[in-house]
């Protein structure tokens, strides 16, 4: 199967740096950039640390309050064999981490990737943590993975795979506890697997504890597209403090899968000019501006996005240094770092992925007077419709689309508008101005509450 195994008897164990993909099995519609030509950061985690020891020493807090803050509140590693089709077994790693619940339950993704290690769950799920605070939902962070590529494997092996994974964690899930949602290699199929397995547990149907499903056992109109729409929300508030609008700019989109695509669509819906996209084979471009409605029936239709007609081919790392006005990273963690992001020519970078940009990759873009929209800001549309979807299944009373529009488009627009005043009124960059909202938010849960005992 062209993989790295370790044999251990007769059973294999899939270990964490597995990184070959099989081009059969299904599509999981991730954005991820692999195969050489952009690949994630080796440690996210240290990023996340870097960040918030940025923030704390704006807030001028004391070690030790830095200690709780960066401190996983809890952790849990599991193993979770699956029998395969050909009754063959295999042993995976699944993990799930709670940074912080001192503002409410945990929310976060649940990620399927051969990437996936205890550092970058927890680095995940920090992000979570400041991310909730920054649009004011009342949760905390919290993030899950299992180190497994969903492209070698059936459907129904991944439906295995998620019910042993959510068995095993099921002492520290649950509506009021821990609310999972669907991340790169996992979709609303997934969620509905965790929410059956959980509820047949419980003895009763319980769907709030995922979002991210499919409508017919509780999920949310407008939550696929969430994501998506929040970073074109982030990027029209963007350019209009800097009195540009869409209709006037160029964009590139680094991830064509369940944000990526969305992004693209939406900004060449709201008139932007998007000529360039792109997957983990490669990308396509075209300086006339590509039909992305055309593009994503192309994809839909089982089509590569490489060979979309009407551009040319364009490598993940030359898309990064297109002669654009906005750049979208909506791949994986880490893309941008000192030297990728010292080719960037774009004047605004909009986060759709986690962790797309690194510490000294930050210094960089900020030395060449590249506005920054941090991805706890940019790509919080799909936890803040998330919410939504939680508080409609706690309430058993659905709302209509266009409300969950409205009401994504008030958040993000307030929550953009609190960190662009705060940024200026403290002299920040975009990115301390959020963490400075988000670490401040939850420094003051941890206070308010105490310490037990």
């Amino acid at each position: 199967m062209g993989r790295h195994e370790a044999e251990r008897g007769g059973t294999r164990t899939v270990p964490t740096d597995e990184t070959t993909a099989s081009a059969n099995g299904p599509s999981t519609g991730h954005d991820a950039v692999t195969g050489g030509t952009v690949s994630a950061v080796a440690s996210p985690l240290i990023t996340a640390q870097s960040q918030l020891a940025s923030a704390v020493e704006i807030l001028g807090y004391d070690p030790g309050l830095h200690a709780m803050l960066a401190a996983p509140r809890r952790e849990m590693n599991v193993a979770v064999p699956l029998r395969r089709d050909s009754g063959e077994i295999v042993l995976f790693r699944g993990y799930r981490v709670q940074h912080n619940i001192s503002r409410g339950p945990g929310k976060g993704g649940l990620r399927y990737a051969s990437s996936v290690d205890i550092d970058e769950v927890r680095a995940l799920a920090m992000w979570m943590t400041w991310k909730c605070a920054v649009v004011d939902v009342p949760y905390g962070g919290a993030k899950g993975g299992v180190t497994i590529d969903p492209r070698e494997y059936s459907s129904a092996e991944l439906e295995r795979v998620t019910r042993r994974y959510t068995s095993e964690i099921m002492p520290i899930i649950g509506p009021e506890r821990d609310i999972m949602a669907p991340d790169i290699g996992t979709d609303e199929q997934t969620m509905a697997w965790v929410m059956d397995t959980y509820s047949v547990n419980q003895g009763y149907t319980i769907p709030a504890v995922t979002t991210g499903k499919p409508l017919p056992v509780g999920g949310s109109l407008g939550r696929a597209t969430a994501t998506g729409r929040g970073v074109v929300h982030a990027t029209v508030a963007a350019l209009a403090d800097a009195g540009a609008s869409l209709h006037e700019v160029r964009a590139a989109v680094q991830g064509f899968g369940k944000v990526g695509s969305h992004a693209a669509r939406f900004l060449h819906d709201g008139g932007a000019r998007v000529v360039a996209v792109s997957d983990e084979i490669g990308g396509i471009r075209a300086d006339d501006g590509l039909d992305i409605p055309a593009l994503m029936r192309h994809v839909a239709d089982g089509g590569r996005l490489v060979d979309f007609p009407g551009g040319e081919h364009v490598s993940n790392t030359d898309l990064l240094a297109l002669d654009v006005d906005v750049l979208i990273p909506a791949a994986v963690e880490g893309v941008l770092d000192e030297t990728t992001a010292g080719t960037v020519k774009a004047h605004w970078v909009v986060e759709a992925a986690n962790g797309p940009t690194t510490t000294e990759g930050d210094r960089v873009l900020a030395e060449r007077g590249v506005v920054v929209v941090p991805d706890i800001l940019a790509n919080a549309g799909g936890v803040v419709v998330s919410y939504f979807e939680w508080v409609q299944a706690n309430q058993a009373y659905w709302w209509t689309e266009d409300e969950i529009v409205e009401r994504l488009a008030q958040r993000m627009q307030a929550s953009y508008a609190a960190v662009a005043t705060t940024a200026r009124a403290q002299g920040l960059s975009l990115r301390d101005a959020a963490l400075v909202i988000g670490v401040q938010r939850v420094a003051q849960a941890h206070q308010i509450r105490g310490l037990y005992p």
